[in-house]
């Protein structure tokens, strides 16, 4: 029965020392909920050169683009939500059918106007063609509004684009969004403002200077020339009187020696 009870007493102390030390211990530091992982970041505005890239097809414009700097002033102004463009974009085949030299031809600022030529500061859907008024402005006559005008025509599904030098048309559509559309042309767009020279406007006309009157010159006194027929009549006169003369000095030169001759011999008979 002791040995029971100092069991017992044993038991309880361990198990009253075991409670003490755990009661003891601080508790533990309670877990942080774990941190959502972020969400996608928000897209930027539309890179125009990077979805031609994405598409395939498009290198020779690509590289327009960006030489020129049309690509970044795109982007840069896409930013605002509030402007919005409209690209004709064509493609390599495109390109290569061009009389040979042509992009050779032009100047760095001859390529930006040409860049520029293909695109519109407005977005236009497919159906909003059918009701535009044109001339269309495009960014290459921002400078000069009037200039580097398109003329853009719709009959149905199909669009057609004029430029004075070039007649293409819309062969789909690349990319769109409430900010930007591209559309694919079968040709691309040769503005008149760069490859046909411009004829020069003439100059304003000088008044007429002031006429000088000069004085009438008096008429020069020409001597009367006398008739043929009285020049005739003239010369022909001295020389009829002269050949009388001697004809009558020759007949008394005879006729005298003989009337001399008769009247002596008349005497001596």
């Amino acid at each position: 029965m002791a040995k029971q009870a100092l069991f017992s007493l044993s038991l309880l102390l361990v198990l009253l020392f075991h409670s003490t030390t755990i009661l003891g211990q601080p508790a533990p530091a309670p877990k942080l909920p774990a941190v959502a992982p972020a969400g996608p970041a928000p897209p930027g505005p539309p890179d125009v050169a990077k979805i031609l890239q994405k598409i395939g097809g498009f290198t020779i414009l690509i590289r327009l683009l960006k030489s020129t700097g049309v690509s970044d002033q795109l982007r840069g102004q896409l930013n605002d939500s509030n402007i919005r463009f409209t690209l004709f974009a064509a493609n390599d085949n495109a390109f290569a059918s061009l009389k040979a030299g042509t992009l050779n031809s032009l100047n760095n600022e001859e390529k930006v106007r040409l860049v520029q030529f293909h695109i519109l500061p407005t977005y236009y859907t497919l159906q909003n063609f059918q009701t535009v008024s044109n001339p269309l402005r495009t960014q290459a006559g921002d400078n000069k509004p009037g200039d580097y005008p398109l003329n853009v025509t719709s009959m149905g599904n199909q669009v057609n684009i004029s430029t004075g030098l070039v007649n293409a048309t819309v062969s789909g559509t690349l990319y769109s969004n409430f900010q930007l559309a591209i559309y694919q042309v079968d040709k691309v767009l040769l503005p008149l403002d760069l490859f046909v020279s411009k004829v020069p406007s003439p100059a304003p006309a000088l008044a007429p200077a002031p006429a000088i009157i000069k004085p009438k010159p008096k008429p020069k006194k020409t001597p009367i020339a006398a008739s043929p027929k009285a020049s005739t009549t003239t010369t022909a006169t001295p020389t009829v009187v002269v050949n009388s003369g001697a004809e009558s000095l020759a007949t008394h030169g005879i006729l005298v020696p003989i009337g001399v001759a008769v009247f002596i011999a008349a005497l001596y008979l």
